[in-house]
């Protein structure tokens, strides 16, 4: 139970004010980076897939979209809500709690967008708890986006949009090639080189054992990471 002194963790950004809930984690570098790339439009119908405090949710809402936000962390969903209501967007943002694409049955969208857990995770290292499950993307990263780039057409409409954030060391040119058997013409948005995430140094080796492009330093401890908005655009 959270003490009655324990205070409130603000987050500011683009003239927004976030509170950032117990349980739920504030927004990372790759979630900033997803923020700046997303092409929205007026009018559009928004899915993004794991909101946390809802950042993206709002920034698109106060552009004009309509938004629905889902999570997995119950604590993240009503952050969520309580900061579309902060920011006066409550009634553009339907925040629902689900996994994947279970709380959009039968809905389509314009743009689906998300930054979702890809960090590579050992067999052994691999945890139920929210703040484990904010990082791990399986064995190899790709266990949520390959969920989330299978189930996409499904949820798109003809030329709608899936936007998503990709750590270089995944494969850009095996990004590209999953969106493109999956019916997208894709492409790549924006890129930006970040600090290399502290938890990666714990799964270094396994991560170097996976890097399909050479993006790692073979030896030594890396300082970067390229991190990448991926788009692709159902045909």
């Amino acid at each position: 139970m959270t003490e009655p002194d324990a205070g409130v963790l603000l987050f500011v950004y683009r003239g927004c004010t976030f509170k950032v809930a117990e349980g739920v984690q504030p927004p990372k570098a790759g979630s900033l980076l997803f923020c700046r790339h997303l092409p929205v439009r007026a009018g559009d119908r928004v899915l993004e897939i794991g909101t946390g405090i809802g950042l993206a949710a709002v920034l698109v809402a106060r552009a004009g979209a309509h938004v629905v936000a889902t999570d997995v962390v119950e604590a993240a969903v009503r952050c969520a809500r309580e900061n579309a209501a902060l920011n006066g967007v409550a009634e553009r943002v339907d925040v629902r709690l689900g996994d994947g694409f279970a709380p959009v049955r039968g809905l389509s969208f314009d743009l689906i967008g998300t930054s979702p857990p890809q960090m590579p995770t050992p067999r052994d290292r691999e945890r139920t708890d929210a703040a484990a499950a904010a990082d791990n993307g399986g064995p190899d990263g790709w266990s949520l986006l390959d969920r989330v780039i299978a189930g996409a057409p499904a949820h798109l409409r003809p030329g709608g949009r899936l936007v998503f954030t990709l750590f270089g060391f995944l494969g850009v040119k095996a990004a590209l090639a999953r969106l493109a058997d999956a019916g997208f013409e894709p492409s790549i948005l924006g890129q930006e080189t970040q600090a290399f995430p502290r938890i990666g140094y714990e799964r270094l080796e396994h991560i170097r054992a996976l890097d399909p492009e050479g993006t790692l330093p073979p030896s030594g401890l890396p300082e970067t990471v390229e991190r990448y908005v991926v788009q692709g655009v159902r045909s």
